[in-house]
């Protein structure tokens, strides 16, 4: 996928905490164990970005200069603290209230086990995280301050694993506070969901969205040279099964070419405007001879965000989810649930659209193909077919609730298709939702969710929680052990907290 662009310097700072009353060589002790756990996580853990380890910090104007830092610094996109002894929490106040970057606290010590039998004071003294990240814990409550709460000695899997999703999330956030989204044409018309505050989600999440004339696309493919569409074309026969009448000599060869030019043109277009992802509609087609599909999904699959009929939300939140995903097995793709299967007791979503469903979700190579397209008025457009592979996932939704954000995620089952799918011309996912398709589509439907989302193999619900909690969202999850009653009872109290909110502006 494209990576995002502060991803190869971005650092996260571990940053331990004491005090001066220990003295001199017990804080050069906390330093280089401080140093030793960075070492290891470094090593062992595959962070997705540069774990670097800051100076002990004992005192209030240090803790506020490094916050000042962190805040300006564009390759900082987070905190890590950990309190190594005892670390008085009113010198963390100024600092805290006035940091801005994302913040984790992680609970651990440097020992994984007591050390029985030559266990004495100045083993208690210098290894105090059980009472020092308590009262830390507790200052970040008293200033109503969002942060990640990981627990557990820093060798253990669990631990490291929890600390990978929140940086994952703190990148994806990082990126999205310059993110820009090209919307080329408008809404579609009279789509309610698929519409939304602009200015409000650039406050609240940081990401831009503006508008294009399509002549701007076509002004771009129109530039692609003839030797560029013979490379492209020459990738999509290496890469992918291309149907006959779209070979060399056959009768559609043209729209293929076509569908070349649209994907230079529209890659020229994002990459010249450093975009992070785009929208379309079928309703805004002037100057084009078909709706974008092979291009969109390949763009997809390089990381860029997208969401169809102008969906500028679901762009921004396809982008997130590659950047947290990014690496791991699995695909990530804007989705839409389409149909459903609704024998009783096996019960099952099949999603697609029209064109656009991203490659890295196959479970086998793709086919370019071309098929009629009932509405845009254009001609027939080429895409990727394909089947989805099977594996746990998570289809979520940023909703705008004209108050708020919400972001909604179901846990998902994919699935094998239980017959073949030999006239369906699109790449689709099957699933079975958590806990049960009855309580899984009506919480969804309580909770205005949209029928766009974002399905992702490689991202998850621990991370989309980081995330949530990093942009001081409501999240409202769906899995194995959601029930209607909760849901309805958790939308009542953000309801109230919303109305409450209100009243005191």
């Amino acid at each position: 996928m494209k990576a995002p662009n502060n991803q190869a310097k971005a650092e996260l700072w571990f940053v331990p905490g004491s005090q001066h009353l220990y003295g001199d060589e017990v804080l050069r002790q906390v330093a280089r164990n401080a140093e030793t756990i960075v070492a290891g996580l470094s090593r062992e853990c595959g962070l997705s970005v540069r774990l670097v380890c800051k100076p002990v910090m004992t005192g209030a104007e240090a803790i506020a200069e490094l916050c000042r830092a962190a805040n300006a610094g564009e390759q900082c996109i987070g905190l890590v603290c950990w309190m190594h002894t005892f670390s008085p929490a009113k010198m963390w106040i100024a600092g805290l209230s006035g940091l801005r970057k994302p913040l984790a606290h992680l609970h651990t010590q440097l020992e994984r086990e007591i050390p029985w039998s030559s266990i004495d004071m100045d083993y208690m003294n210098l290894h105090q995280s059980a009472h020092g990240d308590r009262e830390f814990g507790h200052i970040c409550a008293r200033l109503g301050i969002g942060r990640k709460v990981i627990v557990g000695h820093w060798r253990d899997a669990r631990v490291q694993r929890e600390l990978d999703d929140w940086a994952r999330a703190a990148l994806a956030w990082s990126d999205m506070q310059t993110g820009r989204i090209a919307r080329f044409g408008d809404n579609m018309r009279d789509v309610a969901v698929t519409e939304g505050d602009k200015v409000a989600a650039q406050a609240r999440f940081g990401f831009s969205v503006n508008g294009y004339g399509m002549g701007d696309l076509v002004a771009c493919i129109e530039t692609a040279s003839q030797q560029q569409v013979d490379a492209l074309i020459a990738t999509y026969e290496a890469d992918y099964e291309v149907a006959p009448s779209l070979r060399k000599g056959g009768a559609r060869r043209g729209a293929l070419l076509d569908a070349a030019r649209i994907e230079l043109g529209l890659r020229s277009f994002l990459e010249s405007g450093g975009f992070t992802g785009f929208t379309d509609t079928f309703e805004n087609l002037n100057g084009l001879a078909q709706l974008p599909g092979i291009a969109v999904q390949r763009l997809m699959a390089d990381g860029y965000g997208f969401g169809a009929e102008g969906d500028w939300k679901t762009a921004a939140l396809v982008r997130a989810m590659k950047i947290m995903g990014a690496g791991r097995a699995g695909g990530v793709s804007f989705m839409e649930d389409y149909t459903y299967h609704l024998e009783p007791g096996r019960e099952m979503v099949l999603g697609a659209h029209m064109l656009e469903v991203c490659p890295t979700l196959a479970s086998h190579k793709p086919t370019i193909e071309i098929h009629p397209l009932a509405i845009g008025g254009k001609a027939d457009p080429v895409r990727l077919r394909f089947e989805a592979a099977p594996g746990p996932a998570v289809n979520a939704a940023l909703v705008d609730l004209g108050d708020r954000f919400r972001l909604l995620a179901n846990e998902v089952e994919l699935i094998a298709p239980p017959k073949p799918l030999e006239k369906l011309p699109v790449g689709a996912a099957l699933w079975r939702p958590q806990p049960d398709f009855p309580t899984a589509a009506g919480a969804w439907i309580l909770a205005g969710g949209p029928h766009h989302t974002c399905l992702s193999l490689a991202s998850s619900t621990a991370q989309l929680e980081d995330f949530a909690e990093i942009a001081g969202v409501e999240l409202i999850t769906i899995d194995a052990g959601t029930r209607l009653r909760d849901i309805r009872a958790a939308l009542r109290m953000s309801r109230a907290a919303s109305s409450l909110s209100e009243r005191r502006r």
